[in-house]
């Protein structure tokens, strides 16, 4: 069964890459998986992520953040299809740094196109399922002060200038996936590019009037506790939908997701619950995605021992994070982005080489690969996404503030966001 596993997750992994698949013929049942699973990874974005982050922010700005979900969506996807899959997917450019434009506008991309055993249009579709969320899941570092034409603007050029070439170093045939880096579901691609991101984000733009003397609570939490549960269903389109197929790759990956949110979750509350006296709805929920973030690199190459282990280092890891950032350096990252994403993301990244090893119930490292330097290969990915990701957001974040306003002013972010920025209130109470 384990070598039936580790061939079928193999296989998915070289199918990332359509320009160097395999040809194979139309799979019905891998189809319907595929499909299935790109409506749950969208899922997660809208409703799951908007709701979730709604609820977070006070009540004068959850239209703000849901706006911001909302059009990060629809603006991605244009993008995606004039040069975004191309840019990710695409023939390998610039020595594996990017995809060339061989795909721009789709060209080629039609009803008999595949992409292992589905169609190319429906891989299409899920990648741009993860080209949505990653920048969504940054929204909420500057939730509550930043401009959405400002927005709009940094979002849109960041995925250009960041996630379509990080994607493609990974999974579209670049220089980090041929050098053996693991990520399988995006803890580089989008946890690690989100949270270094965020932090940028928050840092440039300032902290929120008041931050860190006045309290600032979640004004719904029944809303983020519903967006919560959007997500960890959601998240088993998103590591399970990796696999590519309907097979055992994806029900293991599947498995150890669901492991790790739950033991993240655990670990998160009884650590809160240590610290200060009392376990929070908002602890338990925000170490499920923790546990999730911190699962998806790994998901395809470890068992379910290993994501036990995954989801305790993921839940205990992000709650430091969260408490070292908040309260020593006081950087707000209002919604926990790189503690959770970030953290998490570099941690299921570094886990990934220790518990794909055989000897540790994993399913197995690539012949003549020791853990020793499978690990070095995820540092190295780890550094270089998160060196480019800096340089790039701290660059384009600065040329932005040069075209309009990062951020609105104090009275307009006392009046919130909602009124100022949208002429809507999300209550009339």
């Amino acid at each position: 069964m384990k070598t039936m596993i580790k061939a079928a997750a193999a296989t998915a992994v070289a199918c990332m890459c359509p320009a160097i698949a395999a040809a194979q013929a139309l799979d019905s049942g891998d189809t319907a998986w595929m499909l299935t699973s790109t409506a749950l990874v969208l899922f997660m974005t809208l409703p799951g992520l908007a709701l979730f982050y709604a609820g977070l922010v006070r009540s004068r700005n959850v239209l703000s953040v849901a706006m911001q979900c909302f059009a990060i969506a629809c603006m991605v996807s244009v993008i995606w299809v004039a040069f975004g899959y191309s840019m990710a997917f695409g023939g390998s450019a610039l020595n594996g740094l990017v995809g060339d434009m061989s795909k721009a506008w789709l060209a080629g991309v039609g009803l008999e196109a595949l992409s292992g055993s589905y169609p190319e249009t429906v891989f299409v579709m899920f990648q741009l399922t993860f080209a949505i969320i990653t920048p969504a899941l940054i929204v909420g570092a500057f939730a509550e002060r930043m401009r959405f034409s400002a927005m709009l603007l940094f979002t849109g050029s960041w995925v250009v200038v960041v996630y379509f070439p990080v994607a493609h170093w990974v999974w579209g045939g670049g220089w980090l996936g041929a050098m053996g880096f693991r990520d399988f579901a995006g803890g580089a691609v989008v946890h690690v590019t989100a949270g270094v991101a965020a932090v940028l984000a928050a840092i440039v733009i300032g902290n929120r009037r008041g931050f860190p003397e006045t309290p600032m609570p979640p004004h719904n939490l029944p809303m983020t506790v519903t967006g919560a549960c959007m997500l960890w269903v959601g998240w088993f389109g998103f590591n399970a939908g990796s696999a590519l197929a309907a097979d055992g790759a994806a029900g293991m990956a599947m498995l150890v997701t669901h492991v790790s949110a739950a033991v993240g979750s655990l670990t998160w509350m009884t650590a809160e619950w240590v610290k200060f006296g009392k376990p929070s709805v908002l602890g338990i929920v925000t170490g499920m995605v923790a546990g999730l973030a911190t699962i998806t690199p790994a998901s395809g190459f470890v068992g379910p021992m290993g994501a036990l282990v995954i989801g305790v280092a993921g839940g205990l890891g992000c709650f430091l994070a969260t408490q070292f950032m908040k309260r020593k350096l006081k950087i707000d990252d209002s919604l926990d982005v790189f503690s959770v994403h970030g953290v998490g993301g570099m941690i299921g990244l570094l886990s990934t080489a220790v518990f794909s090893a055989a000897s540790f119930g994993g399913l197995g490292l690539d012949e003549g690969v020791s853990i020793g330097s499978q690990f070095g290969v995820q540092v190295l990915g780890i550094l270089a996404t998160a060196a480019w990701c800096a340089a790039a957001s701290l660059v384009l974040l600065k040329l932005i503030a040069v075209v309009v306003p990062l951020r609105v002013s104090a009275e307009e972010e006392n009046e919130g966001l909602d009124l100022v920025l949208h002429e809507e209130r999300g209550y009339n109470l």
